[in-house]
């Protein structure tokens, strides 16, 4: 999840922009949980998993 479409309950500001100190701390908290793969876009993540499946054929041609 980002923050980019959450909305602060104290300010009514979005959360991305960091008005009052819950928007800050849930920024925050919400980058600290971010994995290694949430900056990977959709395109991206299906251009790594053709890549893998065409190594995986290759390899398995190669030992046949």
């Amino acid at each position: 999840m980002t923050c980019d479409h959450l909305v602060c309950a104290n300010c009514n500001g979005r959360v991305s922009e960091g008005r009052c100190p819950a928007c800050r701390a849930t920024r925050a908290r919400l980058q600290e949980q971010q994995s290694p793969f949430a900056a990977l876009s959709p395109a991206m993540l299906l251009a790594v998993l053709a890549g893998l499946l065409a190594v995986a054929l290759i390899a398995r041609q190669a030992l046949a």
